[in-house]
């Protein structure tokens, strides 16, 4: 498995990582937990050395399965999970968050249930424009500073949110759709990225499964 590092950081990563998402999340029902496990411990073996989670996915469930299927390998790779949300009291509702008491909250969270004592890699999920991005950057410095998070990242961010954020503390990694059928990224993020020395970390690089070759004319999908 090639390596690379992300960005200008230190931060070394498989070139292929994986996405857990869809094993509780997003595409049909969640993965048996043990099949789950299992896949995740077999990318370890084949190499992968980047995984990527969510609080928000199940939610909580997939940071809880990654963890488990981690536990015994954390010292070989690099975990990236993310914050950003609230939910309603039947975990559906999503409510975009990212006031810094509640990044400390979704930290602990995270750490607990990735049964982890750092994170690799924190994005904030989605921008939130209620919350000033220097706000959000300031308080991922503080968690870096006391050893709970390592590098900080962003997920779906404009120009300049990630000026912005890069300015109070240096952003590692930016996470966004790029593929053959959304390539938006190379207007002006990739460049950007390419002058402030951030790792690019593009999700859905096969469209989602439809460019996978597996998705054909009279292809039909299970409920759900």
């Amino acid at each position: 498995m090639q390596k690379r590092y992300l960005g200008q950081s230190r931060l070394e990563v498989s070139a292929l990582g994986l996405g857990c998402m869809g094993l509780s999340h997003g595409y049909g029902p969640a993965t048996d937990t043990h099949q789950a496990i299992e896949l995740i411990r077999a990318a370890v073996e084949r190499g992968v050395t980047f995984f990527d989670t969510a609080e928000v996915y199940g939610p909580f469930l997939n940071e809880e399965v990654v963890g488990e299927a981690l536990k015994p390998f954390r010292d070989r790779v690099v975990i990236a999970t993310k914050f950003g949300f609230t939910f309603g009291d039947d975990n559906k509702q999503q409510i975009l968050n990212s006031r810094p008491e509640h990044i400390r909250e979704a930290v602990e969270g995270s750490l607990r249930r990735l049964k982890t004592d750092v994170i690799d890699l924190l994005y904030q999920h989605r921008v939130d424009p209620d919350v000033p991005i220097e706000d959000v950057a300031g308080t991922v410095k503080d968690l870096i500073a006391e050893g709970k998070v390592k590098h900080f990242g962003l997920s779906e961010a404009g120009a300049q949110t990630i000026r912005r954020a890069h300015a109070v503390q240096p952003v590692t990694a930016l996470q966004s759709e790029y593929s053959m059928w959304w390539r938006e990224p190379e207007q002006e993020i990739l460049p950007l990225l390419e002058e402030l020395g951030i790792g690019f970390v593009p999700f859905s690089p096969l469209g989602k499964g439809f460019l996978t070759g597996s998705i054909k004319p009279g292809t039909t999908f299970g409920k759900g």
